[in-house]
């Protein structure tokens, strides 16, 4: 009886560890979108530090992603097991404060254009002078990345657990913690690759020519420093981008009206992704305009210089 019962029991783990298997590879293609917007914004936010301070500053972040999963994952099994209309009320906050701060970005860029040039000088006069102190550039870029990666772990964890929806509570939790992990390190992963492409372009240039194989390395080291710039540049835009998107996503799916409204636009029309994107994009930037201008209103209430 008690070989047969432990037969039965690993007959069960291994049921279970299939089911596992097969549910993270589904809510691994769901979150997928969602991973890449989480790459181009953390890519973004964590470029721009001197090249020996990169690799710690990523590392800063990938353990800040780590608590935020610490928190999330247990808080988010909690809530679906015994408050799950709190989800989505959640969400949608986070969906509006990544839209907001999407919208703050764009605004600054646009409205205190000077303003924006000047900071960017004091930083690059900061960073190329040795004895100059940037603990506070990279506070504020570590606390600003792991700020955003917690709103968009919060949607990737809550994805992962709707596609384990009707799973056993265990396997639930196998899940999300499994996409958790696998999404932490992936993401990050690939952007301590991108922050140090220019200095693999770097050590390529310094092999010898005197052979084919080096003169090869070193027109990858050419072609990599060239597209380096052009990367960051393309990962600030698409950073912004992915605010609106993820935060509109947000707010498209959790809110009745804009949900109803975004199902009669992409309704029996060809280009269906294309509209899809195109309506979140615009919930998100009215969305942050919303946000930035209520908050704008409240601090001009409570300014007390004002006439």
């Amino acid at each position: 009886m008690a070989g047969a019962s432990l037969i039965a029991l690993l007959d069960d783990i291994a049921t279970v560890l299939d089911d596992i298997s097969v549910l993270t590879k589904v809510a691994a293609k769901k979150t997928a979108g969602v991973l890449g917007d989480d790459l181009a914004l953390n890519a973004q936010q964590v470029s721009g530090v001197r090249a020996e301070r990169e690799l710690p500053v990523v590392w800063a972040v990938a353990k800040g992603s780590f608590k935020n999963k610490l928190i999330l994952v247990p808080s988010a099994l909690l809530l679906s097991a015994f408050l799950p209309q709190l989800i989505a009320p959640l969400l949608i906050i986070g969906g509006l404060y990544l839209c907001y701060e999407g919208f703050e970005k764009v605004w600054h860029l646009v409205a205190h254009k000077a303003a924006q040039e000047v900071r960017k000088r004091v930083i690059r006069e900061q960073l190329l002078n040795p004895s100059g102190d940037l603990l506070s550039i990279e506070r504020h870029k570590i606390k600003g990345a792991i700020r955003t990666d917690f709103i968009l772990s919060a949607e990737i964890i809550v994805i992962a657990l709707g596609s384990a929806a009707n799973a056993p509570f265990m396997t639930q939790a196998m899940v999300v913690s499994l996409i958790a992990l696998l999404m932490t390190v992936g993401v990050y992963g690939l952007v301590a690759l991108i922050v140090k492409l220019d200095d693999i372009g770097l050590h390529l240039l310094s092999e010898p020519t005197d052979s084919l194989i080096g003169n090869i390395k070193r027109c990858t080291g050419r072609a990599l420093l060239s597209f380096c710039p052009w990367l960051m540049k393309a990962l600030s835009i698409l950073g912004t981008t992915a605010m609106f998107l993820v935060g509109g996503g947000i707010l498209v799916h959790g809110l009745p009206l804009l949900a109803d409204l975004h199902l009669a636009l992409t309704s029996d029309i060809v280009w269906v992704m294309l509209v899809s994107l195109l309506f979140q994009l615009l919930a998100g930037i009215l969305a942050g305009a919303l946000v930035l201008l209520l908050k704008n209103l409240l601090s001009y209430v409570k300014s007390p210089n004002k006439n």
